[in-house]
């Protein structure tokens, strides 16, 4: 038997629908009106309709509800009732509220993929809400089937019907909803919990928590806590004997360009999540990065900038190192690959693989500008692309299609410097025969891919390229700026950068300490994580490998690569020179704090597939998920710790409530710990947003600001789920160091605890972190609210000029004083030669070379590049 307080309240309504689902008998006492309550069997009342019915539901199924029916269950309470009462109170239609119309539509996407209409708890809280709109207004629209459909066949019920007669204020439902409109203003958004299926036949045991899981929860809970403390970062940090040692390098990125939001992500950022979990872990962990500095891509950004390309180093260098401290990527040591280091142990590596018979000689046919007296390699060179005639494909690979081709391939090639129209001539390289080396590095691959950070992408890469069988590949270029090859005969080449770059991450190393090969020819105690984007992988996974295995050496070999996919900008590319995107030393100049950058590129990292920064989505997880809920569940819980019990935590008598509470969110750390395992930082990050979620569903069911009112008994209560709230808020900003650790600092900030507590172990339980009487500092919000209107400036500033031509979208490159006189340069080529009346096909050729660079300038300046019609010659009559 359940007592309501009132049946006069349209919140009644689901818990009326609730009881008779479940055969509960419900008594009503005399009281009326809006205000409802529930007194349970052993006298314990329930203020909150949505906790009245979670109750019934979990008594009559004897299980608890999954963690997504509890997100639910916080969505409606949280943003569906707000726009209902928003939508209902402004006496609109579904149709004429876009956002309302908005919200049906995610929850229409939502249903279509996923069974939880089957979940009873979640139909009677959503739908007893939503029929309270569409009864007052025109129905939904047809567009929206699953919605459609599911509330119909709730209304078909024979408990719905019986509930909806037994609401005497149903008449009420339209000013009971003008009234919550007034009381809680305009909603904020909620998003929905991920979809999975919701089944309403009996759960897997692994879903139920059982008496021996709350056991030991209340033990760990109760014990005395013995954090650890924290590994001093003294550096030089190097392994130790016996102990976990980790080696992480991201992708050197290159110094021809400034990062863009994808390339942070794709490397270096997740790399820096990763290695500060480690820290957090308490192992010897080095975490080494750098500029990639070598190669053709420097020559040509120099030659550009009309500087050497050590200035172009230098420049880009101190660039790189400013986004990164910027976005708070906390290296243990950032260098550079144009050191001596760099020179001494490529130069060795060389030497061992010549003496060991690793190297071949190979006459290579490349495009030889006479213009420019040298070779060209491969980024010198444009064309058409041979594949899908894209007349903009670089020497190494076409960016439409973007299949990988050789230079000579390239239909009308040009020099990328002159615009001269090269010629194929033959030279001497020494190539690294892969395939002696194969059957040593798949006894290698067998052994690293037991590591679980392997990525699905890297593991398929990697074996597509061995597939077929590995041929030998080319580690010479004819270039001055880069590792200059030591071999007789080939003194004037340098290495080439895919040989060369991966050894910086050892060169680089040796510039932070002496003593590098105790990471770097170790393999027995040191574990290596590379990060990188997908494209790289095949130079980590079997070319440097092989280069390693083919010394006499026993190097360090890679044991976890962990590569993601591409990050795009709302519907296109990154590209600087037209200005669309953010760069990393644009984000910076936003309002928006580093750290919330960092959430949303984490929140959106590409793991599986490509996918999409949006300002419009960037908008929403702010608002949604830290600001509703992360920070909404942070403030709330310390502030009521300030205000009524004068910032000292108070005494917690844990009932049946805390200790399921405590039991989940178990479940989550534990969870937490092993897919870090897998380095599945995306998934990480909303187990973070699901604890903090089931915190907040927590103070909304137990609602310590009206307990704190009540009896001593009640009293109690309130202080209880205020000692585990802020308990909680302290275990979250551990969790979050890795991902957000300005944020974290300034939570354990606000509840003044020292940096003793960041340690995780891998049976880490919720355990009380802070003792009772612990005093805390003054807490503030940690998030603010950010408006379309801001957020609507940032996608015009950043949306660059997007030229459109044949319906296909052109990215073009360079700088547009530079194209200016290379066509003012070859407009005299083409005049001299009509003046001297040569053959039409030469005169035609170099047009063609003009109309291109003519097209170049009009895509750099955002003008629409139109040819002008040829006159028609009249015939004489």
């Amino acid at each position: 038997m359940i007592e309501l307080s009132s049946s006069e309240s349209p919140e009644a309504f689901k818990v009326l629908f609730a009881c008779n689902d479940c055969n509960v008998p419900v008594k009503f006492c005399k009281q009326t009106g809006d205000n409802l309550s529930a007194t349970l069997p052993d006298g314990v009342v329930l203020t909150s309709s949505n906790s009245i019915v979670r109750y019934i539901y979990e008594t009559a199924n004897n299980k608890a509800l999954s963690v997504e029916e509890l997100a639910f269950l916080e969505w409606e309470s949280l943003c569906l009732r707000g726009f209902v009462a928003n939508l209902v109170s402004n006496n609109k239609t579904v149709e004429q509220d876009k956002e309302f119309s908005n919200l049906l539509s995610m929850l229409e996407d939502y249903l279509s993929r996923s069974s939880v209409s089957k979940s009873k708890v979640v139909s009677c809280v959503v739908l007893c809400t939503l029929y309270s709109a569409v009864n007052e207004l025109p129905k939904i629209n047809s567009k929206l089937v699953h919605v459609s459909n599911w509330l119909e066949n709730f209304k078909n019920l024979p408990c719905f019907s019986k509930a909806l007669k037994d609401v005497t204020g149903e008449k009420k439902f339209k000013n009971y909803y003008i009234s919550l409109a007034k009381s809680i203003g305009k909603p904020d958004w909620l998003p929905l919990p991920p979809a999975k299926i919701i089944e309403s036949t009996e759960q897997d045991t692994q879903d139920k928590i059982g008496d021996e899981e709350i056991k030991l929860a209340s033990q760990a809970w109760s014990s005395v806590n013995q954090t650890l403390k924290p590994k001093d970062r003294v550096h030089p940090i190097l392994p130790v004997q016996g102990e976990k040692n980790v080696l992480i390098t991201s992708a050197l990125p290159y110094v021809n360009n400034v990062p863009h939001l994808g390339n942070i992500i794709g490397c270096v950022l997740s790399a820096d999540v990763y290695s500060r979990y480690c820290r957090l872990r308490q192992w010897n962990t080095l975490y080494i990065c750098g500029t990639d500095e070598y190669g053709t891509a420097t020559e040509t950004k120099a030659a550009q900038e009309r500087v050497t390309p050590q200035e172009i180093c230098n420049k880009y260098n101190k660039l790189h190192q400013e986004v990164y401290s910027w976005f708070n990527v906390d290296f243990d040591y950032f260098g550079r690959t144009t050191t001596s280091q760099q020179t001494a142990i490529a130069q060795d590596i060389f030497w061992q693989l010549y003496n060991n018979k690793h190297l071949i000689q190979q006459t290579v046919e490349q495009l030889y500008c006479g213009k420019c007296s040298r070779f060209l390699a491969d980024r010198f060179v444009e064309g058409v692309c041979p594949l899908c005639n894209y007349n903009d494909a670089r020497g190494d690979q076409c960016d439409k299609c973007g299949k990988l081709i050789n230079a000579v391939e390239l239909k009308q090639p040009r020099c990328k410097m002159c615009t001269e129209t090269p010629v194929v001539k033959n030279s001497e390289h020494l190539f690294v025969d892969l395939s002696q080396l194969e059957p040593k590095l798949r006894t290698a691959l067998e052994t690293s891919y037991q590591g679980q950070g392997w990525s699905n992408n890297a593991k398929t890469i990697t074996e597509t390229w061995l597939r077929d069988g590995i041929k030998p590949r080319c580690i010479t270029r004819d270039l001055k700026w880069g590792t200059p090859v030591p071999l007789e005969g080939f003194t004037d080449k340098v290495f080439y950068v895919w040989c060369d770059a991966p050894i910086g991450y050892i060169s680089i190393t040796a510039n932070y300490t002496e003593d590098w090969e105790k990471w770097w020819k170790n393999p027995k105690n040191v574990e290596l994580f590379n990060f990188m984007a997908k494209d790289n992988v095949p130079f980590h996974s079997v070319v440097f490998p092989c280069c390693l295995l083919g010394t006499s050496d026993d190097y360090t070999i890679v044991n976890h690569l962990n590569a993601t996919e591409y990050l795009n900008y709302e519907d296109t590319k990154f590209s600087k020179s037209r200005g669309i995107g953010v760069f990393g030393d644009q984000a910076g100049s936003t309002a928006i704090d580093s750290d919330i950058w960092r959430f949303y590129l984490l929140y959106m990292r590409p793991e599986g597939q490509d996918t999409q920064f949006s300002w419009s989505d960037f908008m929403t997880k702010n608002n949604s998920e830290l600001l509703n809920n992360l920070g909404n569940f942070i403030n709330r819980s310390l502030k009521f710790v300030k205000n009524m019990y004068d910032g000292e935590v108070p005494k917690c008598k844990l009932t049946d409530v805390e200790l399921e509470l405590i039991c989940w969110v178990n479940r989550e750390i534990k969870a937490y710990i092993e897919d870090m395992k897998t380095i599945r930082l995306r998934d990480n990050l909303k187990r973070i947003l699901t604890i903090s979620r089931l915190g907040n569903q927590y103070l909304q069911e137990n609602q310590p600001w009206k307990a704190i009112k009540g009896n001593d008994e009640q009293k109690i209560r309130a202080a209880t789920v205020t000692c585990v709230a802020a308990n909680l808020s302290c275990l979250l900003s551990i969790l979050v160091q890795p991902y957000m650790p300005v944020t974290s600092g300034v939570i354990q900030g606000q509840l003044n605890v020292p940096q003793s507590v960041n340690v995780l172990v891998d049976d880490a339980n919720f355990v009380q972190l802070l003792p009772v009487g612990h005093k805390i500092n003054e807490p503030s919000p940690l998030f603010r609210k950010l408006e379309e209107k801001e957020i609507l400036s940032y996608k015009a500033k950043f949306g660059g000029i997007q030229t459109q031509q044949n319906g296909e979208k052109k990215e073009e490159a360079g700088d547009a004083g530079e194209v200016e006189q290379q066509v003012a340069k070859q407009g005299e080529i083409v005049r001299d030669l009509k003046t001297k009346k040569a053959e039409k096909s030469e005169i035609d050729k170099e047009v063609a070379k003009l109309l291109d660079l003519k097209k170049r300038l009009a895509a750099l300046k955002g003008e629409k590049f139109e040819t002008k019609p040829k006159k028609s010659k009249k015939k004489k009559t």
